[in-house]
């Protein structure tokens, strides 16, 4: 801690102005950096990470996968298809310039143009002003994810992001893996800005002086984030006190931290859902519903969570976790060899089959473990699984093709929503819609479909949890997919580090209220 910031922070304080006491530093020792400036480039972690610090979104979720008004301090459906945001007055950007209904509007204007956004934006027609500080977003259809996507609007400052750059190019510019003006430049309205960026090296971020929120307890004056890929190599930098929080604990290492002196581990119970896939077109006895019970039958989801996650995971049942619309807890999980043997009796495979299996071998947490576990346990009911895992960038072109019998696939919903899984992983496959893009088991239900279609647009909570549940239990019954867990999350940081009260299941940490102690 520097002797100057607490001297400064005391004046001000005594001088009656809204500051905390200490201001701190702090270094982040995190998996991967953004790949650009731009909030709008790429649809990832690492954005979004970025786009929380710099800008603020009009909606954001809580721990408890609440919403909670950042932006927009107000919101009303005003009918079946206008949904009415209320703006804070008084918010400024980076730049200066005040925020306004304009830059929303150009903000959800430029959400739809971009590549990897666009989907999220495709239920709406128009954002239309109703005057400076209030904003009507308006779907095609009565859509109920309004608020979900809310969380994505992150407004930037029209004023600076318009107009010409020195070579003539459009400022504006959304440049997939391009040099844009957007990509090297940034206004926000967050609590930080960007004041140094070496991509791959390190990014500095610095507190800004007229932050809008002056509740947020957040003492943070400059962040480091240092990329460092491999996961020992962030363990070892935060335990010799090189960083003072890391993301992405692998599972051997938990007990390493929680035995050290100085540091904590934090963890949260997380949404993303790894499965495998049955591939229906590609071997014959996977069409068959009982094979396909027989091999969820086979596999000990708690086993894997217990032996290979080291707990750090929740055995799943169903694609939706807890907190989900749609997630129905009588839908567990049903490990049973013997039942698994009958019902591949019944089939008429009591001799068993051969499967090919593939996987990928860095992408999710123990994947290839997991699928070697998964492998065994399938020897068990005479089911032989000639068994190949890639590294991801291989593994994705292979998936693509739908090039295995039964695959792995991980899924984190954007919309932090049920149907979102199932219009991607189960829904009957569809180039035109692109409904069912990762349906590699080809599972097709047009009941499934209905429903989910017509959830999509039901606006009464209770009726679309209604609807959603009855997908998850057709799901369930049918053996659409053999699901896992729902991989958990970890973060390690040090002692005086409040990590606890930042991070979320978006893995998304809100860092501009951090609360970081003397030491």
């Amino acid at each position: 801690m520097k002797t100057i910031k607490n001297k400064l922070a005391l004046a001000l304080v005594a001088a009656g102005l809204s500051f905390s006491v200490t201001a701190a530093d702090l270094k982040l020792g995190y998996a991967s950096d953004p790949v650009s400036l731009d909030p709008h480039e790429q649809l990832s972690g690492g954005t979004l990470q970025l786009s929380h610090m710099v800008f603020d979104p009009l909606v954001r979720f809580t721990q408890q996968m609440d919403f909670e008004p950042r932006l927009a301090q107000s919101w009303q459906r005003i009918d079946a298809n206008t949904f009415r945001f209320t703006l804070r007055q008084g918010v400024k950007f980076h730049s200066g310039n005040p925020l306004t209904a304009d830059d929303v509007i150009w903000t959800f204007n430029r959400l739809q143009s971009s590549p990897d956004f666009k989907a999220i934006f495709e239920p709406y027609s128009a954002m239309k002003k109703v005057d400076d500080y209030t904003v009507d977003i308006i779907s095609k259809g009565a859509y109920p994810l309004v608020l979900q996507t809310a969380t994505y609007i992150f407004p930037m400052d029209s004023k600076f992001y318009s107009g010409k750059t020195a070579d003539g190019k459009d400022k504006a510019e959304v440049a997939k893996h391009g040099n844009s003006f957007a990509s090297t430049n940034m206004s926000g309205t967050g609590p930080f800005t960007v004041t140094q960026r070496e991509q791959g090296v390190k990014v500095e971020f610095t507190r800004f002086a007229d932050y809008w929120d002056k509740d947020s307890k957040g003492n943070i004056d400059t962040i480091t984030l240092l990329p460092i890929k491999e996961d020992a190599t962030r363990v070892a930098a935060l335990l010799s006190g090189g960083v003072d929080m890391i993301d992405h604990v692998a599972p051997n290492d938990h007990k390493r931290l929680k035995s050290a002196a100085g540091v904590d581990l934090v963890t949260l119970p997380g949404t993303r859902i790894i499965s495998f896939q049955m591939n229906q077109n590609s071997n014959p006895a996977l069409k068959d519903v009982r094979v396909r019970q027989a091999i969820v039958h086979a596999i000990n989801n708690e086993g894997i969570v217990k032996k290979i996650m080291k707990g750090f995971a929740t055995a799943a049942g169903q694609q939706s976790p807890a907190g989900y619309q749609g997630h129905d807890s009588a839908l567990v999980p049903r490990y049973d060899v013997k039942k698994a043997k009958q019902l591949m009796k019944q089939a008429g495979y009591e001799n068993g089959f051969t499967l090919t299996m593939l996987a990928p071998n860095n992408r999710y947490v123990n994947d290839a473990k997991i699928a070697q576990a998964t492998a065994a346990m399938l020897s068990k009911i005479g089911i032989k699984v000639d068994l190949k895992t890639l590294p991801k960038a291989q593994y994705w072109p292979e998936f693509d093709k739908c090039a295995a019998d039964m695959m792995m696939i991980g899924w984190h919903a954007d919309t932090e929503d049920s149907a979102n899984m199932t219009e991607f992983l189960t829904m009957t496959r569809n180039e035109k819609t692109g409904k069912g893009q990762y349906n590699c088991g080809f599972y097709s239900n047009p009941e499934v479909d209905k429903l989910v279609t017509e959830a999509n647009v039901e606006t009464d909570p209770a009726k679309r949890a209604a609807m959603l549940k009855q997908v998850e239990a057709t799901l369930y019954n049918e053996a659409a997919f053999v699901p896992l867990h729902w991989q958990s999350l970890a973060w390690g940081a040090r002692t005086n580090v409040h990590a606890a009260d930042v991070v979320n299941p978006m893995e998304q940490p809100y860092f501009g209220d951090l609360v970081v102690d003397e030491k």
